[in-house]
């Protein structure tokens, strides 16, 4: 005999994960803005709303990961005065290449996991080749300067950065 289990907030409307989804980013962009400069060293700070749009890439998959980095990029734009469309750009393709790690069946692992440093790892090297090479003048720095700096270093804050979701996730996993 089947046991009865009562649905979850999500399994009942499903439409309110995208909601929250909405909510984290609005509220992540605004603390990048205003709080993010206060930890960053030597200009290099980690890219939380790239974090978001992973792990929406390993909850739901490319398809919508590739909407969640176009709107995460889009709203990051307008609430920092930037060039309006490259953090669009740039973060439509880091859900892209975060979405090649998504496993319908490995969800909670993939969260709570290394697979989510992996995707922020390298979705966030391809958004910060392709960021930067529409931001720095080539006639700024030098190519291995500017490879250091934007793809090396800013993409191992980010992972740091991704370390504290992957941790509370897991924990609260392991409560229940």
């Amino acid at each position: 005999m089947a046991q009865y289990r009562e649905k979850t907030l999500y399994e009942s409307f499903p439409a309110l994960r995208y909601v929250l989804y909405a909510i984290t980013a609005l509220l992540l962009s605004v603390m990048h803005v205003v709080f993010v400069r206060l930890i960053s060293v030597q200009g290099i700070a980690p890219d939380l709303l790239l974090v978001l749009t992973a792990w929406i890439a390993l909850a739901e998959g490319q398809f919508i990961a590739l909407y969640a980095g176009f709107i995460c990029g889009l709203l990051f734009d307008v609430v920092s005065a930037d060039v309006l469309g490259t953090n669009a750009l740039a973060k439509t393709m880091a859900g892209f290449t975060a979405g090649f790690f998504f496993r319908h069946v490995e969800i909670p692992k993939s969260l709570g996991g290394m697979r989510l440093l992996l995707a922020v790892g390298v979705s966030s090297f391809i958004h910060n080749l392709a960021y930067f090479f529409f931001y720095v003048r080539p006639t700024e720095m030098s190519f291995t300067g500017f490879f250091l700096q934007y793809g090396i270093a800013t993409t191992l804050y980010t992972v740091v950065a991704a370390l504290f979701p992957m941790l509370i996730y897991r924990s609260t996993r392991l409560v229940r």
